[in-house]
Protein backbone atom coordinates (compact mmCIF):
# COMPACT_ATOMS: atom_id res chain seq x y z
CA UNK A 1 0.00 0.00 0.00
CA UNK A 2 1.16 3.48 -0.41
CA UNK A 3 1.19 5.95 2.00
CA UNK A 4 0.85 9.59 0.58
CA UNK A 5 1.19 11.11 3.57
CA UNK A 6 3.21 10.63 7.50
CA UNK A 7 2.50 12.13 10.90
CA UNK A 8 4.98 11.34 13.51
CA UNK A 9 3.13 12.09 16.96
CA UNK A 10 5.91 10.27 18.72
CA UNK A 11 5.91 12.41 22.17
CA UNK A 12 2.76 14.12 21.69
CA UNK A 13 0.38 13.70 24.78
CA UNK A 14 -3.45 12.58 24.19
CA UNK A 15 -5.64 13.89 23.07
CA UNK A 16 -3.36 15.31 20.12
CA UNK A 17 -2.86 12.27 18.30
CA UNK A 18 -6.74 12.57 17.31
CA UNK A 19 -6.61 16.42 16.90
CA UNK A 20 -3.89 15.71 14.38
CA UNK A 21 -4.79 13.07 12.73
CA UNK A 22 -8.29 14.47 11.88
CA UNK A 23 -6.65 17.84 10.88
CA UNK A 24 -4.51 16.28 8.53
CA UNK A 25 -7.15 13.87 7.21
CA UNK A 26 -9.04 17.05 6.53
CA UNK A 27 -6.88 18.67 3.91
CA UNK A 28 -6.04 15.42 1.96
CA UNK A 29 -8.00 14.31 -0.96
CA UNK A 30 -10.08 11.40 -1.48
CA UNK A 31 -8.85 7.90 -1.19
CA UNK A 32 -4.91 9.41 0.10
CA UNK A 33 -3.47 7.41 2.85
CA UNK A 34 -2.04 8.85 6.26
CA UNK A 35 0.26 6.98 7.98
CA UNK A 36 0.15 7.83 12.05
CA UNK A 37 2.91 7.52 14.51
CA UNK A 38 2.03 7.93 17.68
CA UNK A 39 3.49 6.39 21.49
CA UNK A 40 0.53 7.91 24.12
CA UNK A 41 -1.55 4.95 24.84
CA UNK A 42 -4.96 5.91 24.93
CA UNK A 43 -4.57 6.72 21.15
CA UNK A 44 -4.49 3.11 20.33
CA UNK A 45 -7.82 3.08 20.75
CA UNK A 46 -9.13 6.78 20.24
CA UNK A 47 -7.81 7.41 17.22
CA UNK A 48 -9.22 4.34 15.06
CA UNK A 49 -12.65 5.46 17.10
CA UNK A 50 -12.49 9.08 15.99
CA UNK A 51 -11.08 8.50 12.46
CA UNK A 52 -14.20 6.21 11.90
CA UNK A 53 -16.61 8.29 12.95
CA UNK A 54 -15.56 11.12 11.14
CA UNK A 55 -15.73 9.20 8.13
CA UNK A 56 -12.93 7.78 7.05
CA UNK A 57 -11.31 4.24 6.99
CA UNK A 58 -8.99 2.07 8.48
CA UNK A 59 -6.52 0.20 5.63
CA UNK A 60 -5.58 -2.08 8.27
CA UNK A 61 -5.67 -2.89 12.08
CA UNK A 62 -3.63 -0.65 14.22
CA UNK A 63 -0.77 -2.23 15.06
CA UNK A 64 2.28 -1.97 17.68
CA UNK A 65 6.10 -1.97 17.75
CA UNK A 66 7.11 -1.30 20.91
CA UNK A 67 5.96 1.92 22.35
CA UNK A 68 4.99 3.08 19.04
CA UNK A 69 1.56 2.61 17.56
CA UNK A 70 1.14 2.43 14.01
CA UNK A 71 -2.54 3.56 12.28
CA UNK A 72 -2.83 3.36 8.35
CA UNK A 73 -6.26 5.34 7.28
CA UNK A 74 -7.48 6.13 4.15
CA UNK A 75 -9.12 10.03 3.62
Amino acid sequence: MKIDYTLDLRGEPCPYPVIYSLEALEGMSKGEVLQVIADCPPAFKNVPEEVVKHGYTLAEEPYKNGQDLYFLIIA
